[in-house]
């Protein structure tokens, strides 16, 4: 007797690509809104929603830091981040690990004190309620400049009890992350992971430049790494992860089609490819949405869905003897160790 295909929803699995502030959805914005006497330029969520029509990355970003104007304390960081653990949830996610961008809401003059006491207080309490492990990155924005994310980094290190690792995100083409080697030094100094976007609108070099140049631990994006034969050795053989984001590549128009989601084709590599949302309120779905339309519109069957699921924690930065399935519930990384630079 054959079993039916299990649903993707029930795979447990880790979320390694989420911005925070991409879970903003349109009801939530409107609400923080109200509560922050906040105007925002559209009628209503419907209106707002309607808006979520990009052809690149840029044309995403001006959106997506305009609607952060109705972040401005705590309590809305905390409100966010208990909203997203409870689509996580929902969706499998036992483990995520979370990205925020420190610099967009120290521009705004949110001090960082709000964001990090909000963000806080939300994922402990997300976390008790729905049972999902958590750890924080913090994200430089690459378009802002090194010197920029220097100093917020050294603002961060006061919290450095709340985060795990850095990033490095925002506009890629241009901003190259070797320009960044001074910021990753100093947070492989204090004992932080390192993870960079790389390679979904910037050619290959920039991933060779994440790894050697920045000793970033995985890649964020990571598909045009397919255009480096070279390139798709070293990360093949290293196992170095990719966190890849098929609904954002399409909406984003990364990939024009399915035809063009290259993550078959990075299976067959031999790459560590897990699947992620990216920013789920502006692209279309949730983690698990993205698995199902793997399932769908890629043809992928039950056990590559398996595979990916388990990569994602393989892939995490869950201590040794957790990753190859999901931790216990309720569970922070902030203190967990970092192994020493290589």
């Amino acid at each position: 007797m054959t079993s039916a295909p299990l649903p993707s929803a029930a795979l447990p699995k880790a979320e390694l690509h989420l911005h925070i502030e991409g879970t903003l959805e349109p009801d939530l914005a409107f609400r923080l809104a109200g509560r922050n006497r906040v105007t925002l330029p559209y009628a209503g969520p419907a209106e707002l929603a309607a808006a979520y029509k990009f052809t690149s990355l840029q044309s995403f970003l001006d959106l997506y830091y305009a609607n952060m104007a109705v972040l401005r304390r705590a309590a809305d960081f905390a409100d966010l981040a208990q909203a997203y653990l409870g689509r996580a949830a929902a969706q499998g996610v036992r483990h995520a690990e979370i990205f925020f961008d420190p610099q967009a809401h120290l521009a705004r003059g949110v001090p960082l004190a709000e964001v990090m006491r909000g963000l806080g207080d939300g994922l402990a309490a997300g976390s008790e309620r729905f049972g999902v492990t958590t750890g924080l990155i913090a994200c430089f924005l690459r378009d802002a400049g090194p010197g920029e994310a220097l100093d917020c980094l050294h603002q961060l290190l006061a919290y450095r009890g709340q985060i795990i690792g850095v990033g490095l995100d925002s506009a890629e083409v241009g901003h190259p992350p070797e320009l960044f080697a001074e910021v990753f030094a100093l947070a492989a100094r204090e004992g932080l992971h390192r993870v960079a976007h790389a390679g979904e609108e910037g050619p290959p070099d920039y991933i060779w430049q994440a790894l050697d140049v920045l000793g970033a631990e995985r890649i964020d994006h990571g598909v045009r790494c397919l255009e480096d034969p070279a390139l798709v050795r070293r990360l093949a053989a290293d196992q170095v992860p990719l966190t890849v984001c098929p609904l954002s590549n399409l909406r984003l128009q990364v990939a024009r089609s399915w035809a063009e989601v290259p993550v078959r084709e990075m299976l067959a590599a031999g790459l560590l490819v897990t699947i992620n949302s990216d920013d789920p309120a502006y692209f279309g779905g949730y983690v698990d949405d993205n698995f199902q339309a793997l399932g769908r519109d890629l043809g992928l069957g039950t056990a590559v869905l398996r595979q990916l699921a388990g990569n994602s924690f393989r892939a995490s930065f869950l201590p040794p003897e957790a990753d190859d399935g999901p931790p216990p519930a309720g569970r922070s990384l902030a203190d967990t160790p970092v192994p020493e630079p290589g």
